[in-house]
């Protein structure tokens, strides 16, 4: 989607409208800056209020997605183009918040490690030794949580047995035994726990 190619678009159907960016903004309850950061292409509407904006700009979804007028005849093949586009968007969202859990990992799992060291050869014997190490942990934790959230939050997990996608809650992802990001859970599809391997398109 082209936000810029967007923006210009609702500039023009709001003006159709005879509508200051003000008078669109309070009939949608948000800001005047909020539009213009939508005209200028700087953001895009929220999808709860994109219906409201539509009916009040007298246009479709479809056309402000797309940031122009749809003619009839090419309706059907302007809405191929669009799911294709926002497929494409959706994946590429993905890899990036899939990268993303694996930095936050990566480098966590780095930290604890150099902190568990570093304590066990350079600090004495003791309770600072001790409250180090336990600080690393928890350090360590935090992040690992929010991972897991990412991990979570886009794809699947394939069930081995019947092939059906899952997409667990935080807490099933969370209590599941797991070896890297394959965790062992129940499939709605065939009721069989198995090992069920990520796989980024849902």
């Amino acid at each position: 989607m082209n936000q810029v190619k967007i923006g210009k678009f609702i500039s023009a159907c709001r003006k159709d409208k005879n509508l200051t960016q003000l008078q669109l903004a309070e009939k949608l309850n948000v800001t005047d800056r909020a539009v213009s950061k939508w005209e200028n292409g700087k953001s895009m509407p929220d999808t709860s209020i994109m219906l409201n904006l539509c009916s009040i700009l007298g246009i479709s979804v479809n056309e402000l997605l797309i940031g122009e007028k749809i003619d009839m005849e090419n309706n059907n093949q302007i809405n191929e183009q669009l799911l294709l586009d926002m497929s494409k968007e959706l994946e590429k969202k993905n890899k990036t918040i899939w990268v993303s859990m694996w930095i936050i990992m990566i480098v966590s799992t780095i930290a604890f490690l150099a902190a568990t060291l570093a304590a066990s050869y350079f600090m004495p014997e003791g309770i600072w030794q001790l409250i180090v190490v336990i600080a690393s942990c928890v350090v360590f934790l935090i992040p690992c949580f929010y991972a897991l959230k990412l991990e979570v939050s886009v794809g699947a997990y394939k069930c081995k047995n019947c092939g059906h996608e899952i997409v667990p809650t935080y807490m099933q992802a969370l209590n599941a035994m797991h070896m890297g990001t394959t965790r062992y859970l129940k499939c709605p599809k065939c009721n069989k726990r198995t090992w069920c391997k990520k796989v980024l398109k849902k």
